[in-house]
């Protein structure tokens, strides 16, 4: 098992919600409340008592799969071999509870993603950079 050091013993499990160029935008998604879904995420976080975080960033990536969110391990779920879920399409209430729902379970190496959520899995963007370019 790794030795974590400094804040990385601590860390959450922590949504990463793409917000950039196509991500969040009611131009592309109409009659999707991007905002909502932003607060409802954070508002679930801040009731975790730290359990789990969110951040926003921006544009992850894979635009034609958006709205992408990447769930990350906690210290605990690296330590036990989890690795950053990478789910696209995570518009709707449906995808929003799996998601939440896995974050509230501990997330990647702690709970095992909800079956639902697995077919929203996505390649992350250095993935798909790196078979392109044969590595």
């Amino acid at each position: 098992m790794p030795t974590l050091i400094g804040a990385a013993r601590t860390r959450p499990c922590t949504l990463v919600v793409c917000r950039g160029c196509c991500c969040g935008d009611t131009r592309k998604h109409p009659g999707y409340d991007h905002d909502w879904q932003l607060e409802r995420l954070r508002v679930a976080a801040r009731a975790s008592g730290g359990r789990f975080a969110v951040r926003v960033s921006d544009c992850l990536g894979p635009c034609d799969q958006a709205n992408v969110v990447v769930l990350q391990p906690s210290a605990q779920g690296r330590a036990r071999g989890g690795r950053a879920a990478w789910i696209g399409w995570s518009m709707g209430d449906d995808a929003t509870d799996e998601i939440l729902a896995w974050a509230e379970a501990g997330g990647p190496g702690v709970a095992p993603a909800p079956v639902a959520l697995e077919l929203q899995f996505i390649e992350p963007q250095g993935e798909r950079v790196r078979r392109r370019r044969g590595r």
